[in-house]
């Protein structure tokens, strides 16, 4: 008995061991496979403003000292550069700005004027932490007077030259009316363009105001440089409660200079002491466009051409063609040969050695042969553009656009413009409204009070295939 006994006890013991290190195992296993919290829904909403000292829209404001109170923490980036106050009276320079956890603080450094609205704009300074929301242009108001002034005044901005918009532009107020104002002080209002170049002042007193478009983002923005981005309006706005939508054409009334290194890459002995004439040639793959010139361009302005030494034939009995025209563009380094080609013509050039030669004597360092075919007419499309709500009276001058470059200007006297052959490609359509019938877009003139003719950009494109009739209908 005793032994059967001992015997229960072992196994009971064993027993109980068996279980304790299954549980102890089980329990490594559920901590190796520890599934987190989901913790619910990406946060996808911007800090909201839960309190503010002064209050929002406060009025007989003294203090200069601004705390704003969060919903959540709270980030500022660039504040420096996105925080607009308005009235822009400052004349000691940005005011202190700084925050933690869920409070913006700003201090002003300037006393306040009597009787003003003061409106905050933060742009896209403040994120919140996690997930970097943006309570996108920001705007905390009050006043040194009884009431909040509410008058409003937007409107957009178009570059004149190319119908589009640039939203690194500002638009300015002025109480100076004076024409001066904009070269002399610093607005006393201000506020960004969005991403549709549009813009809107809102809390502003009743008035008049010179309204003008510079670059840049600074409240000390004048107008100094004549290449610069720049608009105006050609008399005050009056902003009340009814003021009406604007539209600003900013152009560059004179066009920058390029200026061009004069630090050349080093070059080879050989290539430093090759003084012969090059040049290239605009040929595709062999052939010749039916639409445009020859185009050789040469490696430095030639001093002298011998037109007389450039014999263009044809590859079956190898006469001189009559009827090309020979001419320098305005850079004097290409020389544009032009001829009525005939598609698909094989034609030969032949340049003699001595046909060129630049201020030093040097001339080309051999005599050369081109040997190209003119394209097909099938390598081309048709064209034809009906335009409804065209305005003829206007001038209006239809820009064909690649890569930013005015690929050819062509005036419409009717609404249904049509060609039988065109250059396959995408472009870019503009209508140009030319007052002065010269073809050409010409600039605003602010000293004479002359607004820049103006460029509408239409809302698609034209793509033109080849061997193909191209149709469409534009609505401007």
């Amino acid at each position: 008995m005793f032994y059967i006994c001992t015997y229960m006890k072992q196994f009971l013991s064993s027993l109980l061991a068996i279980t304790l290190s299954v549980l102890w195992i089980s329990q490594l296993s559920s901590c190796a496979n520890i599934i987190p919290p989901s913790g619910g829904p990406r946060d996808s909403l911007p800090p909201k403003l839960v309190t503010a000292v002064p209050k929002d829209s406060a009025v007989n404001v003294r203090s200069r000292n601004i705390t704003l109170t969060f919903d959540e923490y709270v980030t500022l980036q660039n504040a420096s550069q996105s925080l607009i106050i308005s009235p822009n009276h400052s004349a000691q320079g940005q005011p202190f700005v700084d925050y933690k956890l869920r409070n913006v603080t700003v201090r002003l450094k300037d006393s306040l004027e009597a009787n003003t609205t003061y409106s905050l704009n933060f742009g896209d300074a403040i994120r919140d932490v996690n997930e970097g929301n943006i309570a996108q242009n920001f705007t905390y108001v009050f006043s040194t007077g009884p009431s909040i002034d509410d008058n409003r005044y937007s409107g957009k901005v178009i570059l004149a030259e190319k119908g589009k918009t640039d939203s690194t532009l500002i638009v300015l107020l002025h109480r100076n009316l004076a024409d001066t104002a904009v070269i002399k002080e610093r607005p006393r209002y201000y506020t960004r363009l969005n991403g549709k170049g549009e813009f809107s002042f809102r809390n502003l007193p009743q008035g008049q105001f010179a309204v003008y478009v510079l670059p840049g983002s600074g409240i000390s923005q004048r107008y100094d440089d004549s290449t610069k981005l720049f608009a105006f309006r050609n008399s005050p706005v009056t902003v009340n409660g009814n003021t009406q939508r604007d539209t600003l054409y900013a152009f560059e009334e004179a066009k920058r200079k390029e200026i061009r290194s004069t630090i050349t890459p080093k070059a080879t002995a050989a290539a430093r002491d090759d003084k012969r004439l090059r040049y290239t040639h605009n040929l595709d793959n062999g052939l010749q466009d039916l639409l445009s010139p020859l185009v050789l361009t040469f490696n430095r302005k030639p001093s002298t051409i011998d037109t007389s030494k450039f014999i263009l034939s044809d590859t079956s009995n190898f006469k001189p063609l009559q009827g090309a025209r020979y001419r320098l563009d305005s850079t004097g380094t290409k020389l544009l040969i032009s001829y009525p080609w005939k598609e698909a013509q094989a034609f030969r050039l032949q340049i003699a050695q001595d046909a060129v030669a630049d201020s030093a004597g040097n001339r080309l360092g051999k005599g050369d042969t081109l040997r190209f075919f003119a394209k097909r007419g099938s390598d081309y499309g048709s064209i034809r553009i009906r335009f409804s709500n065209l305005d003829l009276t206007k001038n209006p001058v239809l820009q064909l656009v690649q890569n930013d470059n005015i690929f050819e200007s062509l005036p419409l006297t009717t609404t249904d413009f049509q060609r039988k052959m065109y250059q396959p490609g995408t472009y870019e359509l503009r209508i140009l409204y030319d007052t002065n019938k010269n073809g050409v877009w010409d600039s605003g003139n602010f000293k004479l009070k002359r607004q820049p003719e103006v460029v509408y950009l239409v809302p698609r494109q034209l793509a033109i295939r080849a061997n193909w009739d191209n149709e469409v209908t534009i609505s401007l």
